[in-house]
């Protein structure tokens, strides 16, 4: 069997390290019950994982590292940004975010308009992908309570100014929340020096953990309301949901196999020598697959100008050719996994003008691809589009 070249690390990365599979079993099958809820040898023990990984999670972003406890594990990043969004919003507030957003951030906030009367402005980004911070300044008004942010864009790549942005947002007086789902364990991020009150992360991405666990970081001097109850383990005589973190926004048992992958993951990155280092291998990759792109007659790249404040991740087009036939092809005929689509980002394609033929072709490398994946990946594109020339050339002649 042709081995699969993966290319989808924006969705998920795959495959995990191996040290993140072999922690989760051993852990959950030696200690894998449920923390906080008793007092035996076990429970402690995976109550001191849970609690360690808000300490090295809390330093990892850059948040008060004083209060760990405002480090509160979610199943991903679509629940943390949903906690963030109807906890921070209420009748009357107004929001600003822009046309980068994933539907995690969109729905939520297109919700609160339609039904309870929040306002929301959506930032377009500039020529090259970027939100550009004036923008943003530009979009506040005397009642605008939050500005939310995709640090990373998960269809273009563009590392958003979100220290600009924020120091923006501190100007103004206004909440500044980033989701990080995209940059989380591939740039550095620091909430302090980035002026960022309030973060969203997925663990199953550049963090090298399980699908089903993600988080968010809040600062010292923010309160989100609870918008959910039910059991923390503690105080169960008390009639309400505790409103001290991380109770205030965790509900129920935790997903202990996911922290565990959370903390494997941590230790790799540790191993491979930080984020910066993954880093520069993934983007190496980058700028070779843009350049290869670009020397294709009739494929287009979108804002990859300059891989400069970029992930490793772009969406291209081939000319004359459906994006989804595209993506079927590169599985079936050449084994190189995408992502086709509107990738859950709609207004990104369109404000590219690429909704209406069902959005592009999605490539995103991580830390365990080759530079001989990337050459595969530029030859596919190639034959594809000598396909599609080919393909109108011949509907041309017979008409």
């Amino acid at each position: 069997m042709e081995k699969l070249i993966y290319l989808d690390n924006a969705a998920t990365s795959w495959p995990k390290p191996d040290k993140v599979y072999d922690f989760m079993i051993e852990f959950y099958r030696g200690c894998g019950v449920n923390p906080g809820r008793s007092g035996f040898d076990k429970a402690i023990e995976a109550g001191n994982i849970v609690e360690d990984l808000r300490k090295t999670l809390t330093k990892f972003f850059g948040g008060d590292e004083d209060a760990p406890e405002r480090l509160c594990y979610s199943y991903n990043a679509t629940d943390a940004l949903n906690l963030i969004i109807q906890g921070l919003l209420s009748e009357g507030d107004h929001v600003v975010t822009t046309n980068l957003e994933h539907n995690s951030v969109i729905r939520p906030i297109n919700h609160l308009v339609r039904d309870h009367g929040v306002e929301a402005t959506y930032v377009p980004f500039n020529k090259d992908g970027f939100v550009e911070p004036d923008a943003i300044k530009a979009a506040i008004k005397p009642n605008t309570k939050l500005v939310i942010v995709n640090h990373g864009s998960n269809v273009i790549g563009t590392i958003q100014p979100v220290a600009e942005i924020g120091a923006v947002c501190k100007e103004m007086d206004v909440l500044f929340a980033i989701d990080v789902s995209q940059t989380a364990g591939v740039v550095p991020i620091n909430m302090k020096e980035m002026n960022v009150d309030v973060l969203a992360f997925t663990g199953h991405k550049g963090m090298m953990g399980s699908t089903g666990i993600g988080g968010l970081c809040v600062r010292k001097h923010v309160e989100i309301k609870q918008t959910r109850s039910g059991g923390t383990g503690v105080r169960s005589a008390y009639p309400y949901h505790l409103e001290e973190y991380p109770y205030r926004m965790e509900f129920g048992t935790p997903n202990m196999v996911g922290i565990a992958s959370l903390w494997a993951g941590q230790d790799w990155i540790r191993e491979q020598g930080g984020v910066d280092v993954i880093y520069k291998h993934e983007m190496k990759l980058a700028q070779k697959l843009a350049d290869g792109f670009k020397k294709i007659d009739g494929v287009e790249v979108y804002c990859c100008g300059s891989m400069e404040n970029h992930l490793a991740t772009m969406t291209i087009n081939v000319k004359d050719m459906e994006a989804g036939n595209v993506g079927i092809m590169l599985d079936v005929d050449f084994s190189i996994a995408t992502r086709t689509g509107l990738h859950c980002a709609p207004l990104v394609h369109k404000q590219l003008g690429i909704d209406k033929i069902h959005g592009g072709v999605r490539f995103a490398i991580g830390p365990f691809n080759t530079g001989e994946d990337i050459d595969a990946a530029i030859n596919a594109v190639d034959e594809i589009a000598q396909r599609a020339r080919q393909m109108k050339k011949s509907v041309s002649s017979a008409s």
